[in-house]
């Protein structure tokens, strides 16, 4: 059992790279067409070289890229504080509002941090995400979390 579970993290690694690669080939659907790719991405983490690095990076470039039709960036954790105390992470968050990116934050993270109002001066939408969440992955979200 110890061995199948490195074997299926590279198994999905490879499909997760694979489909990336056809996303790259491939255009978006057309809006309303019950074609359009959807991305979700869940950042957990409060650690700013994620953020910077990988998280924002890839989130921001899906959308301006138009590897997916509608991309939704999810604050969720610790990087509802990273985001509310760091100026340059604020500042790539804010840029990518702007590229089309949807960005919401869960508003339990955000009270428990006490940054709830930060947060929604940014232009975000501060609310529960446990149901927004369930139905992503019911209604076939690619989701991606960091």
């Amino acid at each position: 059992m110890a061995g199948w579970v490195p074997l299926a993290g590279v198994v999905v690694v490879l499909a997760v790279a694979g489909g990336f690669a056809a996303f790259a080939q491939t255009e978006a659907g057309e809006p309303g067409s019950g074609t359009e790719s959807r991305l979700g991405v869940v950042w957990t983490s409060g650690d700013p070289d994620v953020a910077h690095r990988m998280c924002l990076m890839y989130t921001h470039a899906a959308r301006k890229n138009k590897w997916f039709d509608h991309v939704r960036l999810v604050v969720w954790g610790p990087s509802a504080q990273l985001l509310a105390t760091d100026a340059a992470v604020e500042a790539k968050v804010k840029a990518m509002m702007a590229d089309g990116v949807e960005v919401q934050a869960c508003v339990a993270c955000a009270d428990s941090y006490g940054v709830s109002d930060e947060l929604r001066a940014m232009g975000i939408e501060v609310k529960g995400m446990g149901r927004p969440l369930s139905d992503m992955l019911k209604e076939g979200w690619h989701v991606l979390t960091f």
